[in-house]
C-alpha cells in the first residue's frame, strides 16, 4: 500500500514561523542596515506565506490572485521605503552601519 502524503495548512505555518524567526534572528544581530533590511523582508514573506496559505485552505470571499496580488504590493512598497530610509541615512552619516546611527536615539 502506498501512503499518500498531503501537504495541509500546519506545514506552511511552520514553515513561515522558521522564516519569521530567521528574520528577527537577523534583524537582532546584525549591524549593516542592508543586512537588517533582508531581515525584515524575510518577515515579510514569512507574512505572505501566511496569507497565501490561508487564502488556500481557508475558503472565503478572498481568492488567491488576490492575496498574491497586496503580496506584490506589500514587498514593492516596502522595498522602495527601505531604500529611501537607507539612502537618506548614507547621505547624513556617509555609512549604513547601524551603530554608528546612534544619534537617531537623540
Amino acid at each position: 500500500m502506498e501512503k499518500i502524503f498531503q501537504i495541509g495548512l500546519t506545514h506552511y505555518l511552520v514553515v513561515a514561523a522558521i522564516l519569521f524567526a530567521a528574520g528577527m534572528f537577523v534583524v537582532a544581530t546584525r549591524r549593516n542596515a542592508v543586512a537588517i533590511l533582508m531581515g525584515v523582508e524575510l518577515i515579510l514573506n514569512a507574512a505572505s506565506l501566511n496569507f497565501a496559505a490561508f487564502s488556500h485552505f481557508v475558503h472565503g470571499h478572498i481568492t488567491g490572485q488576490i492575496v498574491s496580488i497586496f503580496i506584490i504590493v506589500l514587498a514593492a512598497a516596502e522595498a522602495a521605503i527601505a531604500l529611501a530610509i537607507v539612502l537618506a541615512i548614507f547621505r547624513h552619516y556617509r555609512t549604513i552601519d547601524a551603530e554608528e546611527t546612534s544619534l537617531l536615539k537623540d
